[in-house]
């Protein structure tokens, strides 16, 4: 019971206090990392994100979008954390919002238990394309999610988007960060006519991005980190069954779902860039390379060369990562040479209307 003779909590206090009430009482022990998501059946098994709140335009909302209020911490190695800088950049968000990207390597996050994850790095030398935590002095990502919430147990993702007013995450969730990012900020955005979620597209985004991600996004890491034969070779069988049929889309027009740039392309993209450089040796997708796919190689390089994007995809941390993190997969941790693709060489994809 709350005594009416309490002094009244501040905005601050009050979220602080009612956040880690709900974690209290809806907590449940999760796994850490993605590579602990494994079913007894040895089938990979992604558990969902927690912080699910949303920014609006809305100035009366709880958190409404406005211009320094928010930070996006990233690694440019996560493909869900990829898509959302995307946005950040192709939107012209990148001056409204400051992101910060961790080290690539999973590294231990505590000298008290094991857990390994994303942390910063102690200078803005140590480690070139990532940052220290400037905005709350926090070594890792897992130190975040514990500022937000004593009681957290989930894992400690990214992205995280943070408002540095309540000092909390608002939500971890890549797939409404790019919503809110697609329309609350367009009052605030330089590239507000931009909608990469149009009303007339929405219904044919939502069942692209459906068996895409199945098949595709979460598709690689099913195969990567399966430790049966059985799981794995259903989610390869899955997995280019879905690329084939990408293949197919992308003979009669430019994009997945049409002649115009949408959110599914942003989704499908950031594990295509991935594909050959990494989850084709390190996930054992090796059936067929994407190089091999005449209309997915050259569509990955069109969005590629969107202004903006290519600088969202930074390959030495992302091969670092995956070859570096994943002891049970890779245990010396060596890194391929290859294959060091130029996507900014021409493509073909002009050839289809704009």
């Amino acid at each position: 019971m709350i005594s009416l003779f309490h002094k009244p909590l501040s905005a601050f206090a009050l979220h602080k206090q009612l956040t880690q009430q709900f974690s209290s009482k809806h907590s449940v022990q999760m796994a850490r990392s993605a590579v602990d998501e494994t079913s007894d059946s040895g089938a990979f098994m992604r558990t969902a994100s927690t912080f699910r709140n949303i920014i609006s335009r809305d100035p009366k909302s709880q958190f409404p979008a406005e211009v320094g209020r928010y930070h996006l911490y990233i690694s440019y190695a996560c493909p869900w954390a990829s898509r959302c800088l995307a946005y950040l950049k192709i939107k012209g968000l990148d001056k409204a919002i400051t992101f910060t990207s961790v080290k690539p390597k999973w590294e231990r996050t505590k000298e008290t238990d094991e857990h390994m994850g994303w942390v910063f790095p102690a200078s803005e030398t140590e480690e070139p394309g990532a940052e220290p935590d400037v905005l709350n002095g926090a070594k890792s990502i897992r130190e975040l999610y514990e500022l937000a919430s004593t009681n957290y147990t989930g894992k400690y993702t990214v992205p995280v988007l943070w408002d540095k007013k309540l000092q909390t995450i608002v939500n971890n969730e890549s797939s409404e960060i790019i919503r809110m990012f697609n329309t609350e900020f367009n009052d605030i955005a330089e590239n507000a006519a931009l909608d990469l979620y149009p009303s007339h597209l929405q219904a044919q985004i939502n069942e692209t991005n459906e068996w895409v991600y199945v098949g595709i996004n979460n598709g690689v890491y099913k195969c990567g980190f399966a430790r049966k034969q059985e799981p794995y070779e259903e989610a390869a069988k899955q997995l280019y069954e879905a690329l084939d049929k990408c293949e197919e889309i992308l003979g009669k027009q430019r994009y997945i779902c049409g002649n115009t740039l949408s959110e599914a392309d942003i989704r499908l993209f950031v594990t295509l860039i991935r594909f050959d450089e990494v989850y084709a040796v390190h996930f054992k997708c090796n059936k067929k390379l994407l190089r091999e796919y005449s209309n997915l190689f050259n569509y990955t390089k069109d969005v590629f060369q969107m202004p903006g994007i290519s600088s969202t995809v930074n390959m030495e941390h992302i091969k670092r990562h995956y070859y570096g993190s994943h002891p049970s997969i890779n245990p010396f941790g060596i890194i391929p040479l290859g294959p060091d693709i130029d996507y900014s060489s021409p493509h073909d994809r002009e050839r289809f209307s704009a």
